[in-house]
């Protein structure tokens, strides 16, 4: 039987980077639900369509095949067999990730894509309500947050890493829009699961941030 951990959290939590290494340490395959949301939004951009039109996203999704693939033991993202695993890391993505993730059409479309991989691997899923909806039966979960200023600045550095034409102001005023849309979405808004452990990495080096979740995992599985 496989064991489940589930890591939500709003938009720059670290929920990623965090789960991707806490993943590797005990052995589990890591698995981003944000990047399946990113891939269905960066489609309807490519198709020209408004992100926010539930009918037209919803339509789109007939001619629409999203794929995780495991190589090397990192999760690569494939959209109607194209890897998109750096295109949908674009700020224009995340937006649309937001937009998309808040139809109804879409949720289904990719819910038993992420139960078929929990119910088949030992795995870390992270996403915004993988505790809640996705998988609530997981054996840990965890709430990850920040706040939003440190959050914003750790996009900020991503994009800028990246060569991403980026303003600090701009991204935290996006990630705030962000926060309030998946908070306020009437399908599956973002909120912690009840028996979800609360996990604050404001102020935390990466590292520090990786090991306390790695830690309260191993205590929580023993």
């Amino acid at each position: 039987m496989s064991i489940n951990i589930a890591v939500d959290g709003p938009a720059g939590a670290g929920k990623s980077t965090i789960s991707r290494g806490a993943a590797k340490e005990l052995g589990f395959i890591y698995v981003d639900t944000g990047a399946l949301y990113r891939a269905v939004g960066l489609n309807a951009l490519r198709l020209g369509i408004d992100t926010k039109d539930a009918a037209k996203v919803g339509a789109a999704l007939a001619g629409t095949e999203v794929e995780l693939r495991f190589i090397d033991g990192e999760q690569r993202v494939f959209l109607n067999g194209e890897d998109v695993s750096e295109a949908i890391r674009a700020p224009e993505a995340s937006m649309a990730a937001s937009n998309v993730s808040a139809i109804p059409s879409v949720r289904s479309f990719l819910f038993e894509l992420q139960r078929d991989i929990a119910k088949n691997n030992n795995c870390i899923m992270d996403g915004r309500d993988i505790g809640t909806v996705v998988l609530p039966g997981a054996e840990i979960k965890i709430f990850l947050t920040a706040s939003p200023e440190e959050r914003a600045l750790r996009r900020y550095r991503e994009l800028v890493a990246k060569d991403v034409p980026a303003e600090y102001e701009q991204v935290l005023e996006e990630m705030k829009q962000r926060d309030f849309n998946d908070s306020n979405r009437a399908i599956a808004p973002l909120k912690p699961a009840p028996d979800a452990v609360l996990v604050d990495t404001t102020g935390y080096a990466l590292d520090e941030a990786i090991a306390l979740v790695i830690k309260l995992i191993k205590e929580r599985l023993d």
